[in-house]
């Protein structure tokens, strides 16, 4: 089963239902429908907390983030050596955010396809295959 890796902004199109949200929604029927894994690093799960929170609130980060416990997303909790370092060298040699880079960093450390609309991953074209959202 093949394996794709969310960045933040994946799920905050979502939520703001912007012109990605149809092909997000694929993404996770999908994923529900066993086609598929999708991961997503923890560090990224808190860009969109707080992202929210600075919208909406604590009320509606809370909100955000019970909706995206019952996503068929797997949370990536460990931060390893391996996975800190390939993020600390992709912050070092990319014009990323370090959250950005531990996204990177799962996908490329996972042989997963990475799925972001982030133009700040075009630095990464070579490195990741990437899905590209519109």
């Amino acid at each position: 089963m093949a394996t794709k890796v969310l960045d933040s902004w994946a799920l905050i199109a979502l939520f703001n239902e912007e012109s990605a949200a149809e092909d997000v929604e694929k993404l996770l029927h999908a994923a529900t429908a066993g086609r598929h894994t999708l991961l997503m690093h923890v560090i990224n799960w808190g860009e969109i907390y707080y992202t929210t929170m600075r919208r909406g609130g604590e009320s509606a980060a809370k909100s955000v983030a019970a909706d995206i416990g019952q996503m068929p997303i797997n949370i990536v909790e460990s931060a390893n050596f391996e996975l800190v370092g390939r993020a600390a060298a992709f912050k070092a040699t990319k014009k990323l955010s370090y959250a950005n880079c531990f996204a990177a960093a799962l996908a490329k450390l996972r042989r997963a396809e990475f799925v972001t609309g982030d133009p700040a991953f075009k630095t990464m074209e070579g490195e990741l295959k990437i899905s590209w959202l519109t």
